[in-house]
């Protein structure tokens, strides 16, 4: 990528500049934000860094880059975490900087900056950068010092920074002002001990200035005088700055860029050391090229295509999926087929008096992944984040063999909620602790003690891309990715894991799959015996594996991780927290099933008493053969459980999973009206059309459950699925209840 570096002077955004390069990125641009009068040295901001902005001008030359400089108009206006566009706030100044980069320089696709733990700035970053159709990379979640010594790339050998201002106990403007960091190294690290300081300065500690570093290949800055201005004088913590009086750059001998070449042909400008200062106002502007989603939903007539609703019955957090029915398996587009989904499901959102803002998860599932540009296009006219305040839902995308079956190009499923209490994780950013989400969805969403995490591929955070080594590889790379994002939330996937669902690509063979079983259950095993002395084993939940057979995924992984988890508000509930509870003596109607030991082998479940009720029913062949040799028509039709099913065998296998799916959450004192979503997978080589198995499952639920109306369950079209790699189960039922 082609990035423009926002740069402050200090050492974190020369740092993660120079991690740009180490991931293959090239730097083009410089931008900078300093105050509106020169004589100022700092500004009443959370947001810039502007102590030594004198000298910064020096940059351009010293990296032979274009600098691009803007006075900052604005205030601090919007002081809410989540940044929403505030005319006069000075992010406002940050967005019309950036676009004039763009504007001259085409081709840059991303920023970097140095925030390490800042949320505030790296959402504030994060929402231009979206707003730019900008890719956002730093520093962020940066987990050891930078300032350690070491031979790898660090700031105390690499980069030559000096405090400009100090601001915590045990550090002396008089005295420490002006010194290299590599020289208060063990200095800070003794003030860590002392008073907790952060010795990266991220607490406000201290701010530096960095003179020289491999990136300055024409010059060093050499500061000759300068002045201590005393902002307090208190005698526990006082606060000075540096203000530079006199300054000169020493020629280095030439050498080559970092990265090969940082020169930019597209550039306009005189020449590549030059400094531009951006000037005037700027309101966003929207593409007008774009066509609004009541244009797009003008073009499609809805008539033509039959919809599918279903609904789960719970009141405060439920499901709704929508697909279309092509008989034909043809279809108009992926995006005339997205736009109809998502206008069905908003206009069923706003008849509960709810938004989009109300949604928790959403699963796409496309028919080609070729497609998925097309997908995110479309998505983004709908669910922004303007319309989710409180975050925007996390989401999985998977392709599916929906045109096979008649359901056209795009089936959606979402999770809603009736309040706003979720949590949400949305770093959009690429660093080095976990996978960015580049667009509306998030890395995942906490609600009601339930961490629905974003399906995870093995991307290496840095740069990305897919890691090398086939699936085995992806799949550590993917679990380790959704470990950090766990860890956000104080938990960990080997303890609070109540669902693993493993999506595998159909390209890859089956003995590779079951090596992937091996591994996943090899890799929880191992983190959770590394919990053993830390936490009680009591309060650890034995996960539910279960695994899916796709046509394709994004970026062509091989694999995707889609993790539930179970994250208690209270910890001193833990010791409620058991697996497979012994079954209470309730009376449960059999509806013509015989109970038979068997039934328990169909069954996996994982209970939070009184909490949560996770059930997955695998149906295989021989279960499938058990059922139907049970049926009064057994010798006419039992031959065939073996080999495929007869209309009538697959009745009384719909039948029985209704049963049973009753049976085990009344055992287990839960109900259909506590269920938040039932998926059903339904693999392709069935010779039953889904239309048909949709009203054989909406009779059984009519006729045993009593439910009727809308449908509660959700079909889902796959290749294959079943608790384990071979994926050859008849059917796969999952299912999810929670109590209020």
């Amino acid at each position: 990528m082609k990035v423009v570096a926002l740069v402050s002077g200090g050492k974190d955004s020369c740092y993660a500049m120079m991690k740009c390069i180490q991931y293959g990125h090239q730097i083009v641009a410089l931008a900078n934000l300093m105050p509106a009068d020169d004589s100022v040295d700092e500004l009443d901001s959370y947001m810039y860094q502007t102590v030594g902005h004198q000298i910064i001008v020096s940059y351009a030359e010293c990296m032979g880059l274009p600098l691009f400089r803007r006075r900052i108009q604005g205030s601090t206006r919007h002081q809410k975490l989540s940044y929403r566009m505030t005319p006069g706030d000075e992010v406002e100044d940050m967005f019309i900087l950036l676009n004039e980069v763009k504007r001259q320089i085409p081709s840059v696709t991303a920023v970097s900056s140095g925030a390490i733990a800042s949320d505030y700035q790296r959402l504030r970053v994060e929402s231009v950068c979206s707003r730019l159709g900008l890719v956002y990379t730093g520093i962020f979640m940066e987990t050891r010092s930078i300032i350690a010594p070491s031979r790898d790339g660090t700031i105390a050998n690499d980069i030559k920074a000096i405090t400009v201002k100090v601001a915590a106990m045990g550090l002396n403007p008089g005295k420490h002002l002006g010194k290299e960091i590599a020289f208060l190294e063990s200095y800070l690290h003794k003030l860590k001990e002392l008073y907790g300081i952060n010795v990266c300065g991220e607490g406000g500690e201290y701010e530096t200035l960095t003179l020289d570093c491999p990136l300055f290949v024409n010059a060093r800055i050499v500061l000759d005088e300068f002045q201590v201005v005393l902002h307090s004088a208190d005698s526990i913590a006082p606060v000075g700055v540096l203000h530079p009086l006199a300054f000169h750059l020493e020629k280095k001998e030439s050498s080559p860029s970092l990265n090969g070449s940082q020169r930019t042909e597209d550039f306009c400008g005189e020449k590549t050391g030059s400094v531009f200062e951006v000037q005037g106002d700027h309101t966003e502007r929207r593409e007008a090229t774009c066509q609004s989603v009541a244009e797009v939903t003008d073009l499609v007539k809805v008539n033509n295509h039959k919809i599918h609703i279903s609904r789960t019955k719970k009141d405060n957090t439920f499901s709704i999926c929508c697909w279309l029915q092509d008989p034909l398996k043809t279809s108009a587009g992926l995006q005339e087929d997205i736009t109809i989904g998502l206008k069905q499901i908003e206009s069923h959102l706003v008849s509960y008096g709810f938004g989009w803002e109300h949604v928790l998860y959403i699963h796409l599932y496309i028919a080609d992944m070729n497609e998925f540009a097309t997908a995110n296009e479309t998505y983004v006219r709908f669910i922004t984040q303007e319309k989710c305040p409180f975050g925007v839902p996390s989401r999985s995308t998977i392709e599916l063999p929906l045109l096979q079956v008649g359901m056209g190009k795009a089936y959606l499923e979402v999770l809603v909620t009736n309040d706003l209490s979720k949590r949400v994780l949305h770093v959009q950013s690429i660093s080095c602790w976990a996978p960015s989400c580049i667009g509306p969805y998030s890395q995942a969403t906490l609600h009601k003690e339930i961490l629905h995490m974003a399906g995870q591929l093995g991307l290496d955070p840095a740069t990305m891309t897919l890691c090398s080594g086939g699936p085995t590889a992806e799949l550590e790379q993917a679990l380790e990715n959704s470990e950090a994002v766990a860890k956000c939330f104080n938990c960990s996937i080997s303890t609070s894991t109540i669902f693993f669902v493993m999506y595998c690509s159909s390209h890859i063979l089956e003995s590779e799959r079951r090596k992937v079983q091996d591994r996943l259950e090899t890799f929880v095993k191992q983190m959770r015996v590394s919990h053993l002395e830390e936490r009680s084993t009591a309060e650890m939940l034995n996960p539910i594996f279960i695994y899916v057979l796709t046509s394709d995924l994004p970026k062509r992984a091989l694999v995707e991780v889609k993790p539930i988890l179970y994250v208690p508000e209270d910890l001193q509930t833990d010791d409620e927290t058991v697996q497979d509870l012994s079954c209470m003596k309730v009376p449960i109607p059999s509806w013509g099933f015989q109970p038979a030991d068997w039934h328990h082998s169909c069954i996996q479940k994982c209970i939070v008493r009184k909490k949560i009720c996770a059930v997955v029913l695998s149906i295989t062949g021989e279960i499938a053969s058990n059922i139907c040799s049970e049926s009064l028509d057994a010798n006419q039709n039992n031959e065939n459980c073996q080999t495929g099913l007869t209309e009538g065998q697959m009745e009384r296998v719909s039948r029985f999973c209704i049963y049973l799916l009753h049976k085990t959450i009344a055992e287990n004192n839960f109900s259909w009206e506590d269920v938040m979503n039932l998926r059903v997978y339904f693999p392709t080589s069935l010779c039953i059309s889904v239309e048909k198995f949709s009203v054989m499952l909406a009779t059984a639920f009519n006729e045993l459950a009593e439910i009727d109306g809308e449908p509660i369950f959700n079909i889902v079209p796959v290749l294959g699925a079943g608790r384990s790699a071979s994926m050859d189960d008849i059917i796969t039922c999952e299912l999810f209840a929670q109590k209020s």
